[in-house]
């Protein structure tokens, strides 16, 4: 194994590394106060957003799940990696050549793993791309072709071949220096009586890409009658990079615009997504080899980026600026049954996703790209712009296939509609689509209320209130009302759930609530502290102590300061800074540290904040910045605060002490010092208040 990676490397990737890009590519991230961005939290599901992102600071922390850290901290969970990974990982995007401490190594280094399987993805798409204009790929250029895709379009979206045969990608992949065991990892490769093969063969590709461009794996169409896998389409295996559930194809080209419009069309195949991008549909996206489920809508709903107004949530199709149709998530399903039992199946996820999807189907049941064949640009563009909303579109189905006219028909259509509707888990819709669906049906509501209540309680559905306030925070705590967890769950399993579970335990309790003057001025001194540490003044610093907190997490917090080494230096990096105060903070105070980070501060915006992140690309190592003046004011006036409390506990305790004692020498040197500790008192008041204290 490779030794360690040096520190002052270490240190290089985090001062260069962008927090702002990389949580972005995942995030939708929306300014919100000076230095601060906030979106839809990644690693546990919401619909308010409570995930803020500090780039000045390198520092991210989510208020829903608790989550939080710097950028290695992010890539090691949207990553699912260790800490040298991340590092690495980044160091690889970023260009950087990490050193090893080669004392304890046997080899050379040669890239984290997950670094190498990305590698011989994209070796692999460059060898299927060559070999797309070859004399073997010409029944692979008629299928594309026959679907009115030019040369031009297939290079565009990564079209490639597969060759026939057995092991023409693992020769060319060995030829690059990648291991048999790297080729069976990233799923290019199997393993078979007589050595490794390749796993695509004799079949059209495209590549599978996340959100900044880089290949997972593939999806590959079927040409040869004597393929040994019959199946039309196959895809990547799971892998440590592809996890069918959690990509979608053509999110890397669509994201921007899905941002951009909050729309999002899903279609069922590659050519589907060509289709619609060459019609001028540029956001559409697909699933690979499996059904839109979970995975996918929290991907989509981050990005489309789910508002709020107040305490009003705006769920369900919201207007844009500068779009003709609102945001919603359209799923253009075939009209048959296949695409009646995908559309029920939408009507699982959640209430606010739910809410924004429509259903397009066109004439003849076409998908897009034989619409597109048939009809050309214009039809494909009307088949998004005339979707119908997803609960409407299933409704009238099923009460389609009855003939309302006769009695039986009637309650038929009831008995079909009722169980659809009573999957509507959101209850203040549930009385709106009841009464649309008797007025087609033409049965008194009484009945299809009576059926939809019994079909609700024989399938146990939740009950949800999409349009209903959300609380973010209870009491005082600060901590997120989350769900609880489902029996069974094992929490250790999913740090976010974990992080779920242990701040609803601390918002439920009634036995702690801090919300006074003193906790106030501590914690915002402490988040004044760790965002803008230069505007402390030293000397007013070194003369706090212990004493100078009650509460119980600032006092472990002020320790940890003093453990990192107290005050930093002018020519300490930010991201150093921050490192060093986490590491002596240790796994207790992670989160707290995280948290102050990102809090707002009560003061005007400071220009130097929003100039910081480009700066950071630019020059990478980025210093602590200087303090604004009134930073400065304000640092001073809440460290004489907590001295001026701490002096007066001071006084307390020594008036306590007086009362007690006779009278004498000791009384009146007693005497003396608690008139001292007045005097600095009053001394400490001016230089905030001025001579306005009493």
């Amino acid at each position: 194994m490779p030794g360690m990676i040096l520190k002052e490397d270490i240190e290089k990737v985090r001062a260069t590394a962008d927090l702002y890009d990389i949580v972005s590519a995942t995030v939708t991230l929306k300014p919100s106060g000076t230095g601060t961005y906030v979106g839809l939290c990644p690693f546990h599901d919401e619909k308010t957003p409570s995930f803020s992102v500090r780039p000045a600071l390198g520092v991210w922390h989510c208020f829903g799940c608790g989550l939080g850290g710097d950028v290695f901290g992010y890539v090691e969970h949207q990553e699912n990696v260790d800490f040298r990974d991340a590092v690495e990982l980044l160091a690889d995007r970023y260009h950087i050549e990490l050193r090893y401490d080669q004392s304890n190594a046997k080899k050379e280094h040669t890239g984290s793993k997950r670094a190498r399987l990305l590698e011989a993805n994209e070796a692999a798409q460059e060898f299927f791309v060559s070999q797309l204009m070859t004399k073997d790929a010409l029944a692979a250029r008629k299928l594309l072709d026959g679907r009115n895709f030019s040369q031009a379009d297939c290079q565009r979206f990564g079209c490639g071949y597969a060759p026939q045969g057995w092991d023409n990608l693992v020769r060319y992949l060995a030829g690059k220096g990648f291991t048999q065991q790297e080729m069976l990892d990233a799923g290019l490769a199997r393993q078979g009586q007589h050595g490794v093969y390749d796993y695509f063969r004799g079949r059209v590709t495209w590549p599978i890409r996340d959100s900044t461009g880089r290949t997972l794996g593939f999806g590959a169409r079927k040409l040869y009658e004597d393929d040994s896998i019959s199946a039309k389409y196959i895809n990547t295996p799971d892998t440590q990079l592809y996890r069918k559930n959690q990509v979608l194809y053509g999110i890397d080209m669509a994201k921007s615009a899905i941002v951009k419009k909050r729309q999002a069309v899903i279609v069922e195949g590659y050519t589907d997504v060509m289709a619609m991008h060459l019609a001028g549909i540029d956001t559409a996206i697909a699933t690979c080899g499996t059904a839109f489920g979970a995975e996918h809508a929290k991907i989509v709903r981050r990005l489309i980026a789910d508002d709020s107004l107040g305490a009003v949530q705006l769920v369900g199709p919201l207007k844009v600026e500068g779009q003709a149709l609102s945001s919603r998530i359209v799923f253009t399903f075939d009209g048959d049954a296949a695409g009646q039992k995908a559309a029920i199946h939408a009507f699982g996820l959640d209430s606010a996703f739910s809410t924004q999807a429509f259903v397009a189907v066109a004439d003849d049941n076409l998908d897009p790209c034989d619409l597109r064949i048939k009809r050309g640009n214009e039809a494909v563009r009307a088949l998004i712009d005339h979707a119908e909303p997803l609960y409407d579109f299933v409704i009238k189905t099923a009460i389609g296939r009855f003939d309302t006219t006769y009695t039986t028909g009637q309650m038929g259509a009831v008995k079909a509609v009722a169980p659809l509707i009573a999957q509507i888990r959101d209850r203040s819709l549930l009385d709106l689509y009841s009464r649309k669906a008797v007025r087609q049906i033409g049965v008194d509501l009484d009945i299809m209320q009576r059926e939809v209540r019994d079909a609700r309680r024989k399938l146990q559905v939740r009950d949800e209130d999409a349009y209903a306030p959300k609380r973010r925070f209870a009491g005082n705590a600060g901590a997120a009302v989350e769900p609880r967890m489902e029996q069974g769950t094992n929490p250790y399993a999913n740090p976010s759930a974990r992080k779920a579970l242990e701040h609803r335990d601390a918002a439920e309790q009634s036995y702690y609530r801090i919300d006074d003057a003193v906790f106030i001025c501590e914690q915002q001194f402490m988040a004044t502290l760790i965002q803008v540490p230069l505007a402390v003044d030293p000397t007013l610093f070194a003369s706090l102590t212990l004493s100078s907190f009650m509460t119980p997490v600032f006092r472990t917090l002020f320790q940890a300061v003093a453990a990192a080494g107290g005050l930093p230096s002018a020519d300490t990096p930010q991201g150093l800074w921050m490192h060093n105060l986490t590491k002596a903070g240790g796994p207790m105070l992670e989160s707290v540290i995280n948290e102050l980070a990102v809090m707002p501060l009560p003061l005007p915006p400071s220009d130097t904040d929003a100039e910081r992140a480009s700066q950071q690309s630019q020059e990478g190592n980025v210093q602590l910045r200087k303090p604004t003046d009134d930073e400065r004011r304000y640092a001073s006036e809440l460290i004489i605060r907590l001295l001026d409390t701490g002096i007066m506990r001071k006084i307390g305790a020594d008036q306590r002490r007086m009362a007690q004692l006779p009278d004498g020498a000791e009384k009146i040197e007693l005497l003396g010092q608690i008139t001292k500790l007045e005097t600095l008192r009053k001394d400490l008041q001016t230089r905030v208040f001025g001579n306005n204290v009493a």
